[in-house]
Order: structure tokens, then C-alpha cells, then sequence
């Protein structure tokens, strides 16, 4: 099955049935509230939210209900257990309303997302900057220190 490619996710939103727009259009505000660098686009035919190295969240309609996702949702905390999916990495929450948005629940994942992305980003950069050997695994650093 071939996706649907869209040149930007207000053309997403507009192909989505009209009670999931109202649901994606509360997501999308309630993201540049609380996650104001992220960038939206539209990756694998689902709107996204980009941070600085790669997507953070998503989100996919469906018949009745949108997923409202996290790309690396397997380590996100989630004491309200909200997250669904059984996949490596990716878990997403089903919203059916907008008003089932739990403001303080939903921003804590969005949170926590957008943190690891920028650490990840972090990471690549101070390695990136670091030389060769830092990008050696820790026991590997030990041994050639001792040189």
C-alpha cells in the first residue's frame, strides 16, 4: 500500500475527516504551547512534530480516533499508563475527543520526548566535537589512557 504524500500538514489536516481535524487541530495547539520548538511536517504520509535530530511525535488518523504518538515512546515514564502499542520503539495514545486531551499527563510524555531529543542532538554534537577517541566505547577510552 502506497502512502499518501502531503506537501505540508495543513494538507494533511484538511484530508482528514472533519472530527479528527478538531482533534489534531487541539493536538497541534496544545504542542506549540508546551513544546514551542518543535517543528511540524509530515513524515511516512502522518503529521509531525521535528525537534533537532529527528521527529519526536506524530500524529495518525484513523477511523474514529487519532493517535497522538511519541517516535521513542518504549522509554518514555508513563505512570498513567496512556501509552499503547507493543513496537521497539514507537507508543501513542489513542485520543477519540479532543476534549479527552490530558493537558498535564499528555505534556509530561511531550516533555520528556522533546528532552531526549535534545539530548540525543547533545550527545552527537559534544562527540562530534570530542575526536576519535571519544567516540571509542568507555573501556576502550580506559586502556589508551593508560598508554
Amino acid at each position: 500500500m502506497k502512502m499518501k504524500a502531503y506537501e505540508s500538514f495543513d494538507a494533511y489536516l484538511r484530508d482528514q475527516s472533519a472530527a479528527n481535524q478538531r482533534i489534531i487541530r487541539a493536538l497541534r495547539k496544545f504542542v506549540a504551547r508546551v513544546e514551542p520548538n518543535l517543528v511540524e511536517s509530515v513524515k511516512w504520509g502522518n503529521g509531525c512534530w521535528i525537534g533537532r535530530s529527528g521527529p519526536v511525535a506524530y500524529v495518525y488518523s484513523d477511523a474514529g480516533f487519532v493517535q497522538f504518538g511519541f517516535l521513542r515512546g518504549a522509554s518514555l515514564k508513563d505512570p498513567k499508563r496512556l501509552l499503547e502499542g507493543e513496537a521497539r520503539y514507537v507508543r501513542h495514545i489513542k485520543v477519540r475527543h479532543a476534549s479527552a486531551i490530558d493537558e498535564r499527563a499528555f505534556a509530561a510524555l511531550l516533555r520528556q520526548a522533546a528532552g531526549a531529543d535534545r539530548r540525543e542532538k547533545a550527545r552527537a554534537r559534544a562527540a562530534k566535537n570530542a575526536g576519535p577517541a571519544a567516540r571509542l566505547p568507555r573501556a576502550a577510552r580506559r586502556v589508551d589512557a593508560g598508554r
